[in-house]
């Protein structure tokens, strides 16, 4: 099969490839080209990074193909000096496995899972004899073409001596790093889901609660999403507490009730679920009476 002709690669400024190249001069390796592999491909490539890749199926090796990245051989790959895994979390242990005899007896594994610490790698000698991390971006990625800056990144590794390649990575993506505890990888994980695709999950109830009230989805949508972009502007600029607005922070007991009684079950749910969250938050403020009336209408039965 003829491979598609290469495009112009960007040009990289002077001050990130020299940053960069002077201390990672060996290639890195991304291993899987879907969403979060193009992703950092991209992201690493453009600040000067030495990128080579390795799809796992035809639809990535020809999109890889079209954006100029070189394929990895078994000369690139025992040169490796960093071998990123962007495949599923239940492929981390096989993908691992399979390719520890093809890389240099010192080429860094790293994972992208956020709920699963290094133990994802499994027990396998040839993948435990070398080095381990972890590297999560905190970023929402549903395209290889989402930009990765201005976001966090979770970061572990086997020995201490890898942080600082860590660090640097983060660095040249825009990513900002967290080291996540190895024991507690899951909380973060779930903390992660319930900002990104569980608040996707909310709109999409938003917009369902719309549709009771006769609003179609595409107006619920233009509506909803920028509401929410308002709502996520007082998080950021004023913290939770003082972010939060809505019936439950003005003590309107009433409307939440009118509210509850005109969601059908599922929906009903969610919002009493959120509108005890709201609750928990802002109670401190709240009279005797009002705390009491709310805590009626909205603490789970146990």
């Amino acid at each position: 099969m003829v491979a598609p002709p290469r495009r112009p690669r960007p040009r990289k400024s002077p001050k990130a490839t020299w940053q960069t190249r002077s201390t990672v001069r060996r290639p890195v390796l991304v291993v899987g080209f879907g969403r979060m592999g193009g992703a950092l491909a991209q992201g690493l490539d453009r600040t000067g990074w030495p990128v080579a890749v390795f799809p796992r199926s035809d639809a990535s090796v020809r999109r890889a193909a079209e954006l100029g990245f070189k394929l990895a051989d078994l000369e690139l790959m025992q040169s490796a000096a960093l071998c990123i895994l962007a495949v599923p979390d239940s492929a981390i242990r096989e993908t691992a496995q399979a390719l520890a005899g093809d890389l240099g007896p010192h080429t860094v594994l790293i994972h992208c899972a956020g709920a699963m610490g290094l133990e994802a790698f499994g027990i396998e000698p040839a993948v435990l004899s070398r080095p381990r991390a972890s590297f999560h971006p905190l970023v929402a990625v549903s395209s290889p073409e989402d930009p990765l800056e201005g976001h966090s990144v979770a970061i572990s590794a086997s020995t201490p001596a890898l942080l600082p390649t860590l660090r640097r990575m983060a660095q040249d993506l825009g990513l900002a790093p967290l080291e996540v505890p190895e024991d507690k990888r899951a909380a973060y994980h779930a903390g992660a889901v319930l900002a990104a695709g569980s608040l996707v999950s909310l709109l999409g109830a938003a917009i369902d609660a719309f549709a009771v009230a006769g609003i179609p989805q595409k107006e619920a949508q233009a509506a909803l999403v920028p509401l929410a972009h308002s709502a996520l502007r007082g998080l950021e600029q004023r913290g939770p507490v003082a972010g939060l607005t809505g019936p439950v922070v003005r003590g309107d007991v009433d409307v939440v009730r009118r509210h509850l009684e005109s969601l059908p079950p599922e929906l009903r749910e969610i919002y009493k679920g959120l509108a005890y969250r709201a609750f928990v938050l802002t109670q401190g403020s709240m009279t005797t009476n009002v705390r009491a009336a709310f805590l009626d209408l909205l603490e789970p039965r146990r």
